[in-house]
């Protein structure tokens, strides 16, 4: 990646792209926390002391059960060095829950995953 582009990623929630080499948004959890340890080394790499770095991430479901994509992606970065500053919820407010998925969380008993965690780094 160069300096000033974003990064774009999703774990296999949200596909970014459909042929984009190493798209981290076509890995499944297993494969996707040892890219992510190596996105927070670089991140802590290249950040310089004092200063702050932020994610966004949410967590999925998978099989019925709750992945905690969100604060498995936080100890990665606290593992590469960061301290953990603040951690914000999101609240997300255009969420509808409507056909499939409200169908299916009345039918299978789970509960929408409306937020995700804004996670504040300091090194």
């Amino acid at each position: 990646m160069r300096a000033g582009e974003g990064m774009y990623f999703y774990l296999d929630i949200i596909k970014y792209s459909e042929d984009i080499e190493n798209d981290l948004s076509h890995l499944n959890m297993k494969a996707f926390l040892p890219v992510i340890f190596k996105v927070a080394e670089e991140s802590y790499r290249v950040l310089k002391k004092g200063k702050f770095c932020a994610v966004l991430m949410g967590d999925t479901r998978k099989n019925g059960m709750v992945q905690p994509l969100a604060f498995e992606t936080m100890t990665m970065f606290r593992l590469a060095g960061f301290k953990l500053k603040e951690i914000i919820i999101k609240e997300q407010h255009n969420c509808q829950a409507t056909g499939y998925w409200k169908t299916n969380s009345v039918k299978y008993n789970f509960l929408l995953l409306a937020h995700e965690y804004l996670f504040v780094f300091k090194k």
